[in-house]
């Protein structure tokens, strides 16, 4: 199948013929012509597939017919849960409309007001957001959504993870009843179904899975832990590595990529971190001195996970790994692109069984376990689940040993004491009793 046979219009296919792009991916063969022919959307699939084009191209392909509606709002709005994607969507309106007479831009937190009242006050085609300050513009009377005709929720899921259901809600009451919605998300749960029902009407569902999805050339790697010196011992042999060209470490915190991205740069390595805490000043020039070769190693936050587009990134590195299990698809999804390979690396402790667990759950398969020599684990990494099954049996070790065969020192380190440190007798009660605490720290994204 070519771009051709989807029916869009000539502008459109000479833009895709000028970014290299030849043949639609399967979630694009699928939803664009449904989205061209005016029906609501539910369109699922993992990271890397294409979602962005998918809807991007039928909202172009919709702007060549003049509107019959007056007025200054957007004719095209995009919800998205993170700057970062707002910006890539953004990035895609532009490549793909470059041969049209489409005048767009993006609302989004962080940003000064008056370049945004300015957009708003002139006729303007197609807006991407986030939810956010779009209510921010609502409230002010300064975005006028009444002649809407197609809104569009890109990573719908991820919005929800982040507390924007009200703000999406609100959004969508604002716009016509009789609009066009396309929803794109990586999950499919009640939650997502309920938000379905309330803002789309009689939606065709495409959901690209298992063998339809692009399979990314990735190499997965697991390295057991013992504590953050053995974690920050890993993490400088890892780097060392002649063949890691460009790498994405991913921490739990803000603070903590902070931090790593400082003794990294002090060590001499050209590091830089990214998260939600920074200016979207500060966040653009980091991906684009990243781009540009002059950051080598990025430490970010899951912010970074979804929309972060950056070309030649060879390694992925779970310094902690994620709470939800669906980021660490979209976390290991920014290597192994465009059918390059990559390689994916966890690190993994005992106080994050857990999340191990659950993403061998997700992916339906078992992380296969690596040792650097001299860097091995001082013990090995008790589980509870017999796979990727998720099949619960006994623990592996005895409890009332009160060990993991650690001497001297602190409880549960390298050289520590006998006896059980406070977090290992919390993933030890809480397994067996098939409770879902684990006694790691939450992350702050």
């Amino acid at each position: 199948m070519s771009f051709e046979s989807l029916n869009l219009s000539a502008p459109i296919l000479k833009a895709l013929s000028a970014c290299g792009y030849t043949a639609p991916t399967p979630i694009q063969a699928q939803s664009i012509p449904l989205a061209l022919e005016g029906k609501d959307l539910i369109g699922s699939a993992q990271t890397g597939t294409g979602k962005t084009a998918s809807f991007v191209l039928p909202a172009l392909q919709r702007l060549l017919v003049p509107s019959e509606a007056r007025g200054k709002g957007p004719r095209v709005l995009v919800l998205t849960p993170t700057r970062e994607l707002a910006t890539q969507v953004t990035d895609a309106v532009r490549n793909y409309g470059k041969f049209m007479r489409v005048r767009s831009g993006h609302i989004l937190g962080g940003m000064p007001y008056r370049d945004q009242m300015d957009l708003l006050s002139r006729p303007v085609d197609f807006i991407v957001g986030t939810p956010g300050r779009l209510i921010d513009h609502l409230e002010r009377r300064s975005l006028n959504l009444s002649r809407l005709e197609l809104l569009i929720l890109d990573e719908a899921d991820r919005m929800l993870d982040m507390g924007f259901s009200e703000d999406i809600d609100r959004i969508a009451a604002a716009c016509p009843e009789n609009r066009q919605t396309l929803l794109f998300t990586a999950t499919m749960d009640d939650a997502m179904a309920k938000i379905a029902a309330r803002l789309l009407t009689d939606p065709v569902r495409v959901a690209i899975e298992g063998k339809q999805a692009e399979k990314l050339h990735i190499e997965e790697r697991l390295h057991v832990t013992d504590d953050m010196r053995h974690k920050n011992r890993l993490l400088q042999h890892l780097i060392s590595d002649v063949n890691l060209t460009k790498a994405i470490i991913f921490s739990a915190t803000k603070k903590d990529a902070d931090q790593i991205a400082s003794e990294l740069y002090s060590q001499g390595h050209a590091a830089a971190a990214l998260h939600g805490d920074m200016s979207q000043g500060a966040r653009n020039r980091t991906i684009y001195n990243m781009r540009r070769g002059k950051v080598r190693l990025l430490v970010a936050t899951d912010v970074a996970a979804r929309g972060l587009d950056v070309s030649g990134i060879s390694h992925v590195i779970n310094f902690d790994l994620p709470k939800f299990a669906e980021d660490y698809v979209h976390r290991i999804g920014r290597t192994g692109r465009a059918g390059a390979t990559g390689v994916a690396i966890s690190f993994c402790s005992m106080n994050e069984v857990a999340y191990l667990d659950r993403i061998e759950r997700y992916t339906g398969k078992s992380l296969e376990q690596h040792v650097i020599p001299g860097l091995e684990p001082s013990r090995p990494l008790r589980r509870v689940n017999s796979g990727p099954g998720g099949k619960k049996g006994r623990p592996s070790f005895d409890p009332r040993k009160k060990s993991f065969g650690a001497k001297g020192g602190r409880p549960g380190a390298p050289g520590g004491k006998p006896g059980f440190g406070r977090r290992e007798q919390q993933v030890v009660v809480e397994y067996r009793r098939g409770g879902r605490r684990d006694g790691s720290a939450g992350s702050a994204r």
